[in-house]
């Protein structure tokens, strides 16, 4: 196994640069003294804030196949109404996506929890450090947060880091850290990483995600398949011998991009 690195301190700078030349903007961190879920609170007046919404949805994803207990309770814990928009709440708790602004999505409850499950691999305990790559509006670093030690999560698009920020300060996470930059790119500086996650696919899995890896880390991200037409959900092992991957069923992501926006 790769020896521990000591996180980066916070705030910490991306070393890319904006298309203007300008340098980028230092990364949001969400930290507090202690980790909390909002106060409970009617949401537009639908109750969606009931614990039993969220246990039904909890159900289905179960009923499909979900079985690792972490990543079930994590997803019956956050609150997915309060990252959608509020014309979108009542349908915060179907297994469908939906849109959250400048052409991107959140993804659906069952393929977060089925990329959730394939992260963690079994394992009972938190994992090290994860990248996200793709950070939205911010719902799978939360997550995330209940079952990694350290998330770092980094978004292109300034308008959803923004929103990713103001979403998830209720929640006071201390161990999410929000970063604006090219994803492609990765983070450098929080690497070597136990999981490495993303919420969009490209023909190929970047060679610096590779990098960033630990031995003994994994991969779980969408790939473009059948001559770039569909995507796969792939997952790759690195070990001390090389990289091992699989290729699963198919899914359905925003397309991976290179350079903020």
């Amino acid at each position: 196994m790769t020896a521990a690195r000591p996180r980066p301190s916070f705030p910490a700078r991306l070393d890319n640069s904006t298309a203007k030349g300008q340098p980028m903007p230092k990364p949001a961190v969400l930290t507090t003294s202690k980790p909390a879920v909002p106060r409970q609170s009617s949401a537009h007046g639908l109750g969606l804030d009931s614990q039993a919404v969220r246990l039904r949805m909890v159900q289905k994803l179960a009923d499909q196949g979900v079985s690792d207990a972490r990543v079930l309770s994590a997803m019956g814990t956050i609150e997915r109404h309060r990252f959608v928009d509020s014309a979108l709440v009542n349908q915060a708790y179907e297994d469908t996506s939906l849109p959250i602004g400048l052409g991107q999505t959140i993804s659906k409850p069952g393929v977060v929890s089925r990329m959730l499950e394939l992260l963690l691999n079994g394992q009972t305990n938190p994992i090290g450090r994860v990248l996200e790559i793709g950070t939205g509006c911010g719902y799978q670093a939360a997550v995330l947060s209940l079952l990694c030690k350290e998330v770092y999560s980094i978004e292109r698009l300034r308008g959803l880091h923004d929103k990713a920020r103001e979403n998830l300060r209720p929640f006071r996470l201390p161990n999410v850290h929000l970063l604006f930059g090219d994803g492609m790119e990765g983070y450098a500086k929080g690497a070597p990483y136990a999981g490495i996650i993303a919420a969009a696919g490209g023909e190929a899995v970047p060679q610096n995600w590779l990098d960033q890896l630990a031995v003994g880390g994994r991969l779980v991200a969408p790939v473009a398949a059948s001559g770039g037409k569909k995507q796969a959900l792939m997952v790759i092992d690195k070990t001390d011998k090389g990289l091992h991957q699989m290729v699963l069923e198919s899914v359905h992501f925003v397309p991976l991009k290179s350079g903020i926006a």
